[in-house]
């Protein structure tokens, strides 16, 4: 059934706290200076983000991001009713990875603050070229260890940052060496997880993400464990039940609460699935801001 035009603005404003980036269910966790947490494949060494974030303005103005934005939302919203989720509980992260910041723009006067990217350098110039304070960039790529420092340095001074691809202890360490300039900040992560065992994703193996959170929570003062995350296999809806298998043992082995780790799953194609599976960060992209080319990077 269709919505009225008021209809859906009511839908919209129910869907503010969720884009805000505030599910319920971190409610325990701090992400550095006050507590605003939550809505890829290995990132390439290099990425030139000029032409991305320069684009003529055609090419900016074809795409109707609040549209499309609004429209994912309403599909939220339906999932979580259907699923018998709090709306509140799942957060929209709107993976703008290789798209021109005229477009995050679009996006941020629509109401969107949480916003994903894949590589490093080009998620440091957009954080400051975004210039907003209010913003949570999740980093979503492969993230190497020697761009641990650069990204934290280059990021959280304008915003803040959510690394969600953790999948070494190294990375945690650089991670948290790097936090040490932010005395009264801590910086929020995800333990990656390879949930469906192919050799082209990074992630630790689902028996391996109790060691790698433990080390985390033990070992690196600086972050806060928020959960999990997995890139599943596309079209495989098993992945998400395994995460969510693997929050439990991770929650049971630590003494925590399954509750107080979130669950970062789902894109584009399966979010729904995803939130029926208790995703509560789902990562959404070409729906929004449409196709990447990335022959542009």
């Amino acid at each position: 059934m269709a919505f009225s035009s008021k209809a859906r603005g009511v839908c919209y404003s129910l869907a503010l706290w969720a884009l805000s980036g505030t599910p319920r269910a971190a409610v325990s966790f701090s992400i550095q200076s006050q507590h605003t947490p939550l809505c890829t494949h290995r990132a390439l060494s290099t990425l030139s983000t000029s032409s991305s974030l320069n684009m003529s303005d055609e090419q900016q103005t074809e795409v109707d991001v609040g549209a499309n934005l609004q429209e994912v939302i309403d599909r939220i919203q339906v999932a979580c009713k259907d699923n018998g989720h709090a709306m509140e509980d799942v957060r929209l992260v709107a993976v703008s990875k290789t798209k021109p910041l005229a477009l995050l723009k679009q996006a941020y006067a629509s109401g969107q603050r949480v916003f994903g990217e894949s590589y490093a350098q080009e998620l440091v110039e957009k954080a400051k070229e975004m210039d907003e304070d209010n913003v949570q960039w999740h980093f979503i790529g492969g993230l190497q260890s020697n761009k641990a420092n650069m990204l934290v340095k280059g990021v959280v001074p304008f915003g803040k940052l959510v690394i969600e691809t953790v999948a070494t202890a190294k990375v945690a360490n650089k991670l948290n060496d790097a936090m040490a300039d932010f005395e009264e900040k801590k910086l929020a992560v995800m333990v990656q997880v390879n949930t469906s065992g192919e050799e082209a994703k990074s992630g630790v193996t689902p028996d391996e993400a109790i060691q790698l959170c433990q080390h985390i929570i033990t070992d690196c003062p600086r972050l806060d464990l928020m959960g999990l995350m997995t890139i599943g296999a596309i079209g495989d809806i098993s992945n998400f039940e395994t995460l969510s298998k693997c929050r439990d043992s991770v929650a049971e082995a630590l003494g925590m609460d399954p509750k107080s780790l979130e669950l970062s799953m789902g894109m584009s194609g399966d979010f729904e699935e995803a939130i029926k599976y208790g995703a509560t960060n789902v990562r959404v992209g070409s729906t929004i801001f449409g196709e990447r080319d990335y022959s542009k990077k």
